[in-house]
């Protein structure tokens, strides 16, 4: 616990120095601590520490881990991997907010499957910044229709954008990038102002560039465990 303490302290520090770099205040940067592989007793200790917003990558385990959890007040878990279609009621259930939204297809299973009284969910459009078609995320000449077709789902409020930098280039330009596709989705929907980007090795830059989500893992949790 005294690790785990220690190492979100660093990392936190880290993300206000990084802030102030950039002429930004720390306050407007939210870090979510990603889980994946991780037991759900960590999520409490992180809980216990003030955590409250944490990531998953896989329904299965965002599902087990809620279940097991139940609802700790002011909890939110974020899904931030690929999502199937056919998953979308599992990962509606659980997850306070969806990062990946790259296709009309999944927008829709999402909206469909809400009932009148459930509450709106929070989205954002994953955005593909490769030239890699096999990368998750829409190509930004989909963006605006795709963001068009997410403001027209009933049950689903588009917060903003979401990317993960290229493997083959320097992330400081890619996520410039990324901060003009936010920018014209805010054309779109005006409140669409989250930007999720930036991960333990490149958050500075993507702090740099105007993002308001990190999604930090094996430098606040430790090592991942081995895969069951």
């Amino acid at each position: 616990m005294e690790d785990l303490a220690a190492r979100l302290a660093a990392v936190d520090a880290r993300i206000a120095d990084a802030a102030r770099a950039a002429g930004r205040d720390p306050a407007e940067i939210t870090r979510i601590v990603v889980t994946k592989f991780h037991p759900a007793d960590l999520v409490a200790s992180l809980y216990g520490l003030g955590v409250r917003d944490v990531g998953e990558n896989r329904q299965q385990e965002l599902t087990a881990k809620t279940a097991e959890l139940g609802r700790l007040d002011g909890l939110r878990w974020h899904y931030i991997g690929q999502a199937q279609t056919n998953k979308a009621r599992a990962i509606r259930d659980a997850a306070s907010v969806v990062h990946s939204v790259d296709r009309a297809r999944l927008a829709d299973a999402l909206d469909a499957v809400a009932d009148d009284d459930t509450p709106d969910l929070d989205v954002l459009i994953q955005i593909n910044l490769t030239a890699d078609p096999g990368r998750g995320g829409v190509t930004p000449d989909g963006l605006e229709k795709l963001a068009e077709h997410v403001e027209g789902c009933r049950s689903l409020q588009l917060r903003g954008v979401m990317a993960v930098a290229p493997l083959d280039e320097h992330p400081a330009p890619a996520f410039e990038r990324l901060a003009g596709y936010a920018e014209r989705v805010r054309r779109i929907a005006p409140d669409a102002t989250w930007i999720s980007a930036g991960m333990t090795a490149d958050f500075a830059e993507a702090i740099a560039c105007g993002a308001t989500h990190l999604r930090i893992g094996s430098a606040i949790t430790g090592p991942r465990p081995t895969r069951g």
